[in-house]
């Protein structure tokens, strides 16, 4: 329970009261005058207060409110962020070529930030359904597949043909990622560029347009 004690205001009307009543009646043009009615003042406060005393309040406990209910959407999203991550870790750790390793550590930045971004903003799920269901696995599949290739540690045709093939197209899939992550703040960089205009066209109209500041 809370409790809280809330004041009378009775004593201080009277108090109010009494000086106001000293003033319109009686005198208050002497040194005595102002003692005698600080001590009557004082004695209505007294007496106020103990007629009409403090009172404590009870106020009950606020019932605790259930969390609320996360979305599944975003809870999957959240499982498939980290497992995509993890394998773009684990494909890191295994794949020595330093070109690759450097686009791999790319591609997990950006893969976290896209998803942090639409876990912020729920609404932009949809958005990014391409990515989640072709994009993203389909370049881990290929990760794999560069890896166990290269673990092979044979030479040939087939291994050494489609090995290249994949470290071609990833400068194509991290341009791809990048766009996927610009593409989500397409309307927060429309918000930004109307502001701008109207801005703009304020301080035109107040003959402020292109001064510099501090002019």
């Amino acid at each position: 329970m809370a409790k809280y004690r809330k004041r009378s205001p009775v004593p201080v009307y009277a108090v109010a009261a009494v000086w106001l009543l000293w003033g319109l009646f009686g005198p208050l043009y002497r040194l005595h005058h102002f003692l005698l009615a600080a001590a009557v003042s004082a004695g209505a406060f007294l007496l106020m207060k103990k007629l009409c005393p403090d009172r404590t309040i009870v106020l009950p406990e606020p019932e605790p409110q259930p969390p609320p209910a996360e979305d599944p959407g975003i809870a999957a999203l959240i499982a498939e962020r980290d497992r995509a991550l993890g394998e773009m870790r684990r494909l890191n750790d295994s794949i020595a070529d330093p070109r690759l390793s450097v686009q791999i550590d790319h591609l997990e930045a950006i893969t976290r930030k896209i998803i942090a971004h639409v876990v912020e903003h729920p609404q932009k799920l949809p958005q990014i359904s391409r990515f989640l269901n072709y994009y993203l696995p389909t370049t881990l599949k290929l990760l794999n597949a560069y890896d166990r290739m290269d673990e092979a540690g044979v030479a040939g045709t087939n291994i050494d043909g489609a090995m290249g093939r994949i470290e071609t197209v990833m400068d194509t899939i991290t341009a791809a990622f990048d766009r996927q992550l610009d593409a989500l703040f397409g309307d927060i960089a429309l918000d930004i560029t109307t502001d701008i205009t109207v801005m703009e066209q304020l301080l035109a109209q107040e003959g402020l347009g292109g001064m510099q500041l501090g002019q």
